[in-house]
């Protein structure tokens, strides 16, 4: 009987998760390019004004797809001794990271999004990274992320759950995606903060 009541919480769990990404995908979209833009301008301000985000090294950001908001102008405007990179998805279905500059030769992955055209063994861990700035679907003040459901960035970051920053985890989203409460799961990374067009959240750490 423990057992079955696990099972059915955990399949309503599931459920809950597709309708929550199902909403707020399509919310996302709803959203103009003009939209896109303003939130994107506050956003850079937002973050270049951070100690945390301060520091020299390299900054994993994301190439924006399906209504994420954009990062190119935060990229443009990198502190000095700041380093850009985008992901690389693995065959293990993990994360690495290579520099990336305007100009510079991309391919398409599995799904579409351009990585940089740079070897695998050439290619960051996570854990050579400053900063990584983490696309999401909803957050919470706690640090919960609900990504698109792929996993991804929770098995490349694993080693976050049992050690302090860095890397520093910034969610990066738009003020609607903010929840109270998201259905969480043993292997969720938490995020050390929240970047939004209104605010820059330290998280919580709580539930």
């Amino acid at each position: 009987m423990a057992e079955d009541a696990i099972l059915n919480e955990q399949r309503g769990s599931a459920r809950h998760k597709r309708q929550l990404r199902s909403e707020l995908r399509a919310q996302r979209m709803e959203l103009t390019a003009g939209e896109r833009m303003r939130d994107a301008e506050s956003v850079a301000r937002t973050l270049l004004d951070q100690p945390d985000f301060s520091r020299p090294g390299y900054v994993a950001g994301y190439w924006a797809m399906a209504g994420e908001l954009p990062l190119h102008m935060l990229q443009m405007q990198l502190h000095p001794g700041q380093i850009w990179c985008l992901p690389c998805i693995q065959s293990d279905l993990g994360l690495r990271f290579a520099p990336w500059h305007p100009g510079d030769e991309l391919v398409a992955n599995r799904f579409g999004i351009p990585e940089p055209a740079l070897a695998s063994s050439s290619q960051l861990d996570a854990a050579a990274m400053t900063v990584i700035l983490l696309p999401l679907l909803a957050f919470t003040r706690a640090g919960l992320r609900l990504g698109m459901g792929g996993g991804y960035y929770d098995r490349t970051l694993a080693f976050r759950r049992e050690q302090l920053a860095p890397p520093i985890l910034v969610g990066v989203g738009y003020p609607f995606q903010e929840r109270e409460t998201l259905p969480g799961e043993p292997w969720d990374v938490r995020l050390d903060a929240i970047v939004t067009s209104r605010e820059y959240i330290r998280c919580s750490q709580s539930n």
